[in-house]
Parts: structure tokens; sequence; C-alpha cells
């Protein structure tokens, strides 16, 4: 025993000595126990929680995903020695002749047109034949296929500006494409590629179903890394951005980023239920905040261009604002809501129906109109020609009339503001002023209104952005032309008890209304 022991080495030793590669071999060799082995076990692995997968979503819904890539034909640059177009080239004091023909900027110009741009003339496509300029790449987004004949959707601001679009379906295949229609107003465009295949497409979903917190999958082309898909939740509804008068965004967390716009954003069923458009973005990348086009409004445009190539909007010709707590108080509302009338378009059909300047659109055939966005939505969805009871708010009392809708002009904004209205500078004559309001008033040139030759900076006036040379052009809804015509109607209106008064200003060809306070003293 003692010489057996002797010559088995210990455990210590062993471990010591021996690598730990060769430790198994070892352990082996020595005998070492069955408890010490067992320690040793497999590797580490754990049952995982079974938790919502969109994998059975993607694969269904990819194949109908594309990026969309959008050729210009560069503009024509004059090749007259180094000036053309208005440009002017001065290199160092220079001519582009000059320069060696390898610096940089001459390699620009040949390749990319301008002066002597050799490559471009010589190929039938520059400036000395009169041809347009040879297609290059200006932008690249997403879309997706709406049809198995090749119907897809995209942005407007993808396409806009393109000449020529390239379909690349998510297996690589790269499809000609051609423009059918666009819509600037809502940023939706359709594509159509023709090709003998059958598309995958998908379907637009009931978005009066989606909720706030519902799981979402957004499918696109982010920086032209084509078929990347990202998830999150729908975050708000009815989003306005500011970028037209039919905003009613879904905003969704899914990451978002350059590249996704005119992509589809699913539900779980893989349906869409929105376009991506816009993100907000101080950096220029995804921080969680985009916003995507409704599929209900989305659907309704996409067939009208598929249809006709353009999209026909109902139209009521008046300009628009807000009904904020001070101008309901002005006007006898007992609660701050409709469209305010700036002022009805010559001939349009508010006008031909005798709508007026301060009536409140409160409803459209019995639906209650809360603001200026809901008014302009829902005459747009409208058919021309469609006949609509408009409810209104005149001179205290409810009123109504009975219109057709027309349609809206192609460089005609159905609401404005007026909140960047510019001052417009007046020849003063006999001043006015009026302490109480906190501006001093002078009759106009044109006999229209009065116009405003200062406004007392710690005033009523000056915050509600009231400036020198802007007009007043009625008060409580009665023109005026002088300081004592503001000073009658203001008198009126303290002694029906009212605390404010309606001011309409024009400023820049534009009007608004704000509600100024009145002193009761």
């Amino acid at each position: 025993m003692f010489q057996t022991n002797a010559l088995r080495p210990s455990l210590k030793t062993v471990l010591k000595t021996t690598t730990v590669a060769g430790l198994a071999a070892v352990m082996l060799s020595t005998g070492i126990p069955t408890a010490i082995t067992s320690s040793f076990a497999a590797a580490v692995k754990i049952e995982a929680p079974q938790v919502p997968s969109f994998a059975n979503v993607v694969d269904a819904v990819s194949p109908a995903v594309v990026s969309v890539r959008v050729q210009s034909r560069a503009n024509p640059v004059s090749d007259d020695s180094g000036s053309g177009n208005g440009f002017s080239f001065d290199f160092g004091g220079r001519g582009l002749d000059e320069l060696p023909d390898d610096h940089p900027l001459k390699r620009f110009f040949k390749e990319f047109g301008g002066p002597n741009g050799d490559k471009r003339a010589e190929r039938g496509h520059g400036p000395r034949d009169g041809k347009p300029g040879r297609l290059r790449p200006t932008s690249q987004g997403s879309g997706f296929f709406i049809s198995e004949d090749g119907y897809l959707v995209t942005n407007n601001h993808v396409v806009s500006d393109g000449s020529a679009f390239t379909v690349i379906l998510n297996d690589g295949t790269e499809l000609d494409a051609k423009l059918i229609g666009k819509d600037s107003r809502t940023d939706l465009a359709v594509l159509k590629v023709d090709d003998k295949r059958k598309f995958a497409y998908v379907s637009f979903a009931d978005d009066s179903k989606v909720r706030v917190g519902d799981w979402v999958v957004a499918v696109g082309n982010p920086f032209g890394l084509g078929g990347t898909v990202t998830a999150g939740i729908i975050s708000a509804r009815g989003r306005d951005i500011g970028s037209g008068p039919y905003d009613d965004y879904l905003q969704v967390d899914a990451a978002v980023n350059r590249g996704n716009s005119g992509g589809p954003t699913f539900n779980l069923n893989g349906e869409v239920v929105g376009i991506n458009t816009a993100i907000f973005s101080p950096s220029g990348g995804n921080v969680g905040i985009a916003f995507a086009i409704p599929a209900s409004v989305a659907k309704d445009v996409v067939n009208d261009l598929m249809k006709d190539g353009e999209v026909s909007r109902g139209w009521l010709g008046v300009q628009i604002q807000p009904v904020d707590k001070d101008v309901a108080e002005s006007l006898g509302l007992a609660e701050a809501s409709g469209a305010l009338v700036v002022e009805p378009q010559a001939g349009s059909p508010g006008e031909k129906a005798g709508i007026k300047k301060g009536d409140v659109i409160t409803a459209v055939n019995g639906d209650t109109i809360k603001g200026p966005r809901e008014l302009a939505r829902k005459i747009a969805l409208m058919r021309p020609g469609t006949s609509v009871d408009v409810a209104l708010w005149r001179d205290g009392k409810a009123e109504s009339v009975k219109l057709e809708v027309g349609t809206l002009p192609a460089d005609t904004k159905e609401a404005t503001t007026g909140d960047d209205q510019q001052q417009q500078e007046e020849q003063p004559s006999s001043e006015k002023a009026l302490a109480d309001l906190g501006v001093t008033v002078t009759a106009s040139d044109d006999g229209k209104g009065v116009t405003i030759s200062s406004v007392d900076p710690d005033s009523d006036a000056s915050d509600r952005g009231l400036k020198e040379g802007q007009k007043i052009i009625s008060v409580n809804n009665q023109e005026v032309k002088s300081a004592d015509d503001i000073l009658k109607v203001i008198e009126a209106a303290k002694k029906d008890g009212r605390t404010k008064a309606l001011f309409q200003i024009e400023a820049d060809n534009a009007s608004r209304f704000v509600a100024l306070p009145i002193s009761q003293g």
C-alpha cells in the first residue's frame, strides 16, 4: 500500500502539473473518485419561457415588401469655359483647364458635368446636343405590393423628383416600375411593376380597431439595408405634426430610420395598419418616435390614385382657424370648439352658400366639428358634388346653411392659421391711441380697416402677436375704418356684458382673428 500510494501522484500535484486539456485523462489514470468527476457536468441549459414571436408575421409579409430606388436626370450644365447657368468658377486664379488632370475638382466635373464636362457630352447626354442629362440615383426608400399584378405603395417624397424607378424584391430581383400617381397632401404615391409573375401582396387593416399599446412590426429599407425588421407598439393616435391640413398620424416606437419611408407597419395579423412617413429625431437617427399614415387614410387615397392617377377632394373654400377660450368668450360660445371662418374665398362653395367671416362652423351633417383640421379632413373625404348641411354660430345664435361641396383646386390650402403673417408697411396719417388695448392706429390709405402704427410691448395685444404695420379689418365682425369705429363696437360689447372683443387682423394678404380683453371701466 505504501509503495502503491508512493507511485500514485497526489490530486494536488495533478492539478498543478496538468493542463486543462489533459485533465480528464489524468483523472482516469489516477482513479479520482466519482464524486469529484461529477462536478464536470454538461453545459448549462434552461427552458426559456414562451414569449410571442414575430417570426411568422415576418415570414408571411416579407415577400410583399420592397426597396424603391429612384433616379433623376442631372440638369445640363453649360460647357462655356468655366461658367454657365449663372455659375462662375475660379480655382485660385486658375481656370478649370489649367488644373492638373488628376485634380479632384477636374475629375468631379468631368464625371458629373459642368465646365468642359467631356464625359457627358461624348455620351450624347450633355448640353452640346441639347438632350437631358443621364439618370443618376437621387433617393431610396421602401414600399409594398397591394395587388398580385404589381401595384405598390410608397411615399410621395420618395418618388416626387424621380424620372425612373426600380423596385428591388426581397430576393434581390430588380424590376422597373412606372409612376401611376402621387398625392403631396398625404405624402402617398402608387407605382406599378409590369411583369408576368404574380406578386405576394398585403392588405390594409381596419385601423379603427388599432389601440394604443398594440404590437406592430415595421419592415423596410433603412439606410439602404433592405429587408430590415423592427418591432414596437402604437404609442399614440391622431398625431398632428404640422405637415398639412390632413395630419392624423399613428405614432409608433418601432425603430424607423431614413430609408424606411414608404414602408409598411403591420399588425400581428400581417395587415398594414400604417405607412411609415416621418420620424422625430434631433440626431437624424431613430429615437423611438416615428409617424405612420393610418390605413384608413391611405386606402382611399391609394384607390383614387390607382383609378385616376390623382385624388379628388371636397372643398369649402374658407380660410379657418381654431376657436380658443378667448375667442369663444368673445363670440358668446359655451365652449372653445369649432372652426372660425377668417375669410371665405370669392366664388367658393362656402361663399356662395352665405358663409361669412366671423362664423364658427360647429357641425357638418350633424357631426360635431372640434377644430379646423377635423373640418378639413371631413370635407376632403367627401366627393365633390356632395350636398351637406353646415351648422354655424353667427351673431350669438345657431344657424345652418346647405351647400354643395366643390373640388379642391390643385394649389389651394383648405385651412391656414395665419401664424406666420408678416407686417406690412403703411404710411401713417392721423393717429389715435386705444390705450386699453395697447395699440395706436391710423386710417389706412386704401380705406380698408385701420393700420396699427405702434404696439405697447407690455400689452395683451403684443402678447397675442399684433405688430406695427398690420391692419385691423373688423371688430366683432363689424368693419372698422377709424379708431372711433373700434371704440363704438367695444362700447356695445361692454353693454352686452362681454369681456373680450374679436379683432380681425390682416397681414401679408392673410387674415386671422384675435380676441382681446376689453376694459369694463
